[in-house]
Parts: structure tokens; sequence; C-alpha cells
């Protein structure tokens, strides 16, 4: 990967909602993944770039959680989400022009219009990042590459429950569906 066209990429951030961040463990703090991500927003922003901003959650009754038969099951709250569970803090600056995608399920292609959105404005190539490293980034990314997108995976604007759990998706994952590069790295591309 040594340059990034800005006309057909796209900066693509999963689950970055204030009630997502304190599960991000390892390897690093929900506060260094937005300050990353703040880092390609601004980046892409300044190359005329499009920007995504996926959210994830059920509705309010939950009708639509995953009830699947599981050895590790997503426990749901019996009070409810908790109150910012939606809101993305405000570090992110999400603009009018930016695109706001709700997933429901862990891969945001999946029952939702991202893929359209992306073809409609030309995108071949995805840049990703967000929470959790190993579920809603790794599901993203492995349906993105299924669909034949070039996928770009920053690893440091990303994070999940424990350093293992990314590692595992970094390390073994990641490089067989794309470029696993630092924001350094996209900054540069995106520049250069």
């Amino acid at each position: 990967m040594d340059k990034l066209d800005p006309r057909t990429t796209v900066l693509v951030l999963i689950d970055l909602q204030e009630g997502i961040l304190p599960y991000a463990k390892g390897p690093r703090t929900g506060e260094a993944v937005l300050a990353a991500s703040a880092q390609l927003i601004a980046c892409f922003r300044y190359r005329g770039a499009p920007i995504v901003f996926v959210r994830v959650g059920p509705s309010p009754d939950f009708g639509d959680a995953l009830k699947q038969s599981v050895d590790q099951p997503t426990a749901i709250p019996e009070s409810g989400l908790p109150s910012n569970w939606w809101t993305f803090p405000g570090v992110l600056e999400v603009g009018e022009r930016d695109l706001l995608i709700t997933k429901r399920q862990w891969n945001a292609f999946y029952g939702t219009e991202l893929d359209l959105q992306l073809r409609r404005r030309g995108i071949r190539t995805i840049v990703l990042g967000g929470i959790s490293t190993n579920i809603g980034v790794e599901s993203t990314a492995r349906a993105a590459f299924e669909r034949n997108y070039s996928l770009v995976l920053v690893e440091d604007a990303m994070s999940c429950a424990s350093a293992e759990q990314h590692e595992a998706s970094v390390r073994f994952i990641f490089p067989r569906l794309g470029h696993v590069r630092t924001t350094d790295d996209v900054l540069f591309a995106m520049n250069g």
C-alpha cells in the first residue's frame, strides 16, 4: 500500500459510541482509539474523502437482539441500554456530510445500506477501525473482503475486551483480508 486515492477511499469507523467505549480494555483504551480515529477523520475531511460512522444496538425492547444458543452469550441488561449508548463522542465531530449507518448485527454490511452507499460513491478501498477488533471490526472486514473491497485495517485505531483477542485478529485474520497498518501509515498514504 503506497498511496490511497481520496476519490475511491472511505474511512469506516465501527461502534465508537459512548456506551461501548468502556468495553475497550486491550490493547488500548477507548480514549486511545478515539485519538487515533480523530486524526484519521481530520485527514479524510481535509482530503475530501467520505467518512462512515457505524453504530450498533437493538430496538428498545431487544426484540431484534441476537439470541442464538452460544457458549458465551451477550448479556441483555435488565435496565436497558445506558442513556449514552447511541451517542458519538464530540471528538469525532460527526457532521452532516458523514454517512451514518445503524446495524443490528456485528457486520456493518448485513441488513444495512452500507454497500449501496459505497458503490454509488465509487469506493474501492475501505480504511477500517473501531471497537471491537474481533467482533464488529472483524465481521465487517470479512464482509468487505467478500464484496471485493480492498481493505486497510488501522491497528492502532481499534481495540477490544483484551489484548489477546485483538492480537488474534490482527495477526491471523486481518493479513488474509487486507493490509494491517498504523494511523501514521494511513495519514502518509492519504497525503502521499
